[in-house]
């Protein structure tokens, strides 16, 4: 005879907002009052009444790590989560439910702070972009800057607003108006205004969401998320995929959303931050041996607000040994070192694309070479400027870029197909909501 134990019992994840117990439904009271544990923030844990008689747990820190062994350390018990708002949207949920399984949990949501501004605004939240800087660089927001468009900023704390608007100003979008909504939903709900060259206000309360209409300053030149920017956007010594050519090996990559890329021989870094402007989930790891060229990239990525590229200082293939498995790789330089192509070539994920551009006829064997053996295609780009000829204009050529590119077959792919490396900032999320506990 066999005995099956019986499952345990689900993890009930319930969002909360600034209005607390009063504004939970019963559901989420009941499931509060019958809890044994309840795991959250220090702000969230809180806001639950003496009638609610579980024990109450903080979120370590590090809290991603500490997951499993937290609630393993619970188990059988009646477990509640609470989380700010939509505990999916930005929020805790889905860290549990990459480590302990959807199927265990229970999610009870609340209205996001997202919602509440775009209700208090009049916004279509469908038209709005949302940036959470809780847990990330400042930097983040200079991606998303465009005139006439529409941002919803999830703020770290209370200085948050002042570092915004100091930013935009930088950037060049200074006369872009600012609108601060604080404890949204509670009955100390406030919104403050100004624009931000001129931002006025001194920190108020640490939970507050920014409201950015965006607007360039005269002159002010908004850079596209298009493949392509003008190769004075970036901080170069000359090693720099030029703009046209850039473009077309944006194209040949073809970035998806959640994709990585290897960008073997980074240089400036141009094409890792193009693949990662496509998209906000795209990844890219920039190898790149000079050390100053290294923090040149990391620069430049920030500038162009990508802060997320990975750069790696060493020189290929050695310094590829431990990188997660890449969708696409390019590579932009040191093809003539011993076991670049052969090492890139092998880490690529079957289906993954390959690009490689050269300016030397030592390269353009080599690829000549892979492309007999892997096929692709194999172009030669020319690229053309009008310059002065005296009082006349001419065409002054610029040097042929010979590309190979070429995807992976898939007659290597295992049983159950390949899924491409899980993305580092699920844990900068899950610190980010024990993160919320305290601030928003």
């Amino acid at each position: 005879m066999t005995i099956v134990s019986p499952p345990p019992p689900p993890v009930t994840v319930i969002g909360i907002g600034a209005d607390g117990w009063d504004g939970l439904g019963p559901t989420a009271r009941e499931a509060l009052r019958a809890a044994e544990v309840v795991i959250g923030g220090r702000r969230h844990l809180g806001l639950l009444p003496p009638e609610c008689h579980g024990e109450r747990v903080p979120w370590p820190s590090p809290l991603r790590p500490a997951v499993p062994g937290l609630f393993a350390a619970h188990t059988g018990r009646r477990v509640c989560v609470l989380a700010s708002g939509d505990p999916m949207f930005f929020g805790i949920g889905r860290t549990l439910a990459e480590l302990l399984g959807a199927e265990r949990l229970r999610v009870l949501p609340h209205p996001s702070s997202v919602s509440l501004a775009c209700a208090r605004l009049g916004w279509a939240l469908e038209e709005t972009e949302v940036i959470s800087l809780v847990g990330r660089p400042l930097a983040t927001l200079n991606r998303e800057l465009s005139a006439g468009r529409r941002l919803l900023v999830l703020s770290a704390g209370a200085e948050t607003p002042a570092e915004v608007a100091g930013l935009l100003g930088d950037r060049g979008f200074g006369p872009s108006r600012l609108r601060v909504l604080e404890q949204l939903g509670s009955a100390r709900e406030r919104c403050v205004e100004g624009t931000a060259e001129t931002w006025p206000h001194p920190p108020g309360d640490p939970l507050n969401v920014i409201a950015v209409d965006c607007a360039p300053a005269d002159g002010a030149r908004p850079l596209s998320l298009a493949p392509g920017l003008p190769d004075t956007a970036y901080d170069h010594d000359g090693q720099l995929t030029k703009r046209h050519v850039r473009a077309a090996t944006l194209a040949a990559l073809a970035p998806a959303p959640g994709e990585l890329l290897w960008d073997v021989g980074g240089g400036s870094g141009s094409i890792a931050v193009e693949w990662m402007r496509a998209h906000r989930t795209c990844r890219a790891v920039s190898v790149e041996r000079d050390p100053v060229r290294a923090e040149r990239i990391g620069r430049n990525a920030d500038a162009l607000g990508v802060p997320g590229l990975t750069v790696v200082t060493g020189a290929a293939p050695d310094a590829l040994a431990k990188l997660p498995t890449p969708d696409a790789v390019f590579i932009g330089g040191g093809l003539t070192a011993p076991g670049v192509l052969e090492a890139c070539w092998a880490a690529l994920r079957p289906g993954g694309r390959i690009v490689a551009n050269t300016v030397t006829l030592e390269s353009e064997a080599l690829l000549a070479d892979r492309y007999r053996r892997h096929g692709g295609d194999l172009v030669r780009l020319a690229v053309s400027h009008a310059t002065p000829v005296g009082a006349f204009t001419g065409w002054r050529q610029a040097m042929p870029v010979t590309q190979w590119s070429a995807a992976k077959g898939l007659d290597s792919r295992g049983p159950g197909g390949y899924a491409a490396d899980p993305a580092e900032s699920v844990e900068a999320e899950a610190e980010a909501e024990a993160a919320q506990g305290e601030t928003r």
